[in-house]
C-alpha cells in the first residue's frame, strides 16, 4: 500500500508546470511592450548634445594645461640636474684646476669691465664731439649774421642816432657827406643808411651839390642818416671842433641830432661778389 500512487498524488506536478507556463508566457509578454521602452533611450542623446561641445573643450583645456605643467617640470628637473652635476663636478676638481679656473673668470670679468669702460669712454667722446659741432656752429652761425651786418644784406635794430642834414642852399657836398660816413665808423658806428640807402664797404658817394648820389642813387636834402652804434660816442664824433656840424655849418647848412635807444636800419644791399679773390685753401 506504500507504493501504490494515489490519484492525489499524481495531480500534484501539475501545480508547477502550469506555473512554469504561466512564468513562460509572463514572460513572453514584455516583448509586446518593448517599443514604447525604447523610445526613451532615443530621446536622451537630443537632452545630452548639448554639454558634449563643453566636455570636449574642457579635456582640450586639461591637455594643454597638462601639456605646460610636464614643460616645466622637465625644464626644473634639467635645471636642478644641470646645478647637481655643476656642483659635484667642482667638488670633485683638484685645488690648482679650481685657481685656474677663478683665474678665468677673473680674467673674463677684468676684460667684460674694460670693455663697458671702453664703451662708455666712446660715448663720452661722442658727446664732447657733438658739444663742439654744435658750439662750432653756433659761432658760425653767430659770425655769419655780423658779416651779414656789416655788409648790408640783413635788417638791424638797436640803439644809435638819427641824423638829419640840412642844406637850403644845396650846397652839401660828396666830401661833406663821405667825411660824415668816415668819422661816424671811425666813431664804432656798426651800420648805417642815408635816405634809404645802405652803406656798405663799397659805398660811393657821387654827384654835384644839390644832386648827390649814394651807390648810384639820387638823394636829396634833408638828408636823413640812420646809425646803429652807441649814441653819445656817435654824436660827440659829428660835434667836435671843424667836425661834420661845422663844415655843413659853413656851407650854410644845418645838422640835427637825436639820440635814441632804438633805431631800425631796413635797408639791404646786394651782396658783393669778389671777382678775384677767392678763400686760401691751403698753405
Amino acid at each position: 500500500m506504500s507504493g501504490t500512487l494515489r490519484p492525489d498524488d499524481a495531480e500534484q506536478p501539475g501545480p508547477p508546470v502550469e506555473g512554469t507556463a504561466a512564468e513562460g508566457t509572463a514572460a513572453e509578454e514584455p516583448p509586446a511592450q518593448e517599443p514604447p521602452a525604447e523610445e526613451s533611450p532615443a530621446e536622451e542623446p537630443a537632452a545630452g548634445a548639448a554639454p558634449a561641445p563643453a566636455r570636449r573643450r574642457q579635456r582640450r583645456v586639461a591637455a594643454a594645461l597638462i601639456a605646460v605643467l610636464t614643460l616645466l617640470l622637465g625644464f626644473a628637473i634639467a635645471v636642478q640636474v644641470r646645478n647637481t652635476d655643476t656642483g659635484e663636478a667642482l667638488a670633485a676638481t683638484r685645488e690648482e684646476d679650481l685657481v685656474g679656473i677663478l683665474d678665468s673668470l677673473d680674467a673674463r670679468e677684468a676684460q667684460l669691465r674694460q670693455q663697458i669702460a671702453d664703451q662708455r669712454a666712446a660715448l663720452r667722446e661722442l658727446n664732447d664731439t657733438d658739444s663742439r659741432s654744435a658750439a662750432a656752429l653756433e659761432d658760425a652761425g653767430e659770425r655769419a649774421d655780423a658779416l651779414a651786418v656789416l655788409n648790408g644784406t640783413v635788417a638791424a635794430e638797436g640803439p644809435g642816432l638819427v641824423m638829419t642834414i640840412r642844406d637850403p642852399q644845396g650846397q652839401v657836398r660828396v666830401a661833406d657827406l663821405l667825411d660824415a660816413v668816415q668819422e661816424l665808423r671811425g666813431a664804432g658806428a656798426e651800420t648805417m643808411q642815408i635816405d634809404g640807402v645802405r652803406v656798405g664797404v663799397s659805398t660811393a658817394v657821387t654827384g654835384e651839390p644839390g644832386g648827390l648820389r649814394v651807390d648810384g642813387r639820387p638823394v636829396t636834402a634833408p638828408y636823413e642818416v640812420v646809425v646803429i652804434g652807441s649814441p653819445q660816442d656817435l654824436q660827440t664824433a659829428m660835434s667836435i671842433p671843424g667836425g661834420v656840424v661845422d663844415r655843413v655849418g659853413r656851407q650854410g647848412g644845418s645838422v640835427d641830432i637825436e639820440q635814441r635807444d632804438r633805431v631800425v636800419v631796413d635797408a639791404l644791399r646786394p651782396l658783393d661778389e669778389p671777382q678775384y679773390a677767392q678763400p686760401q685753401t691751403g698753405d
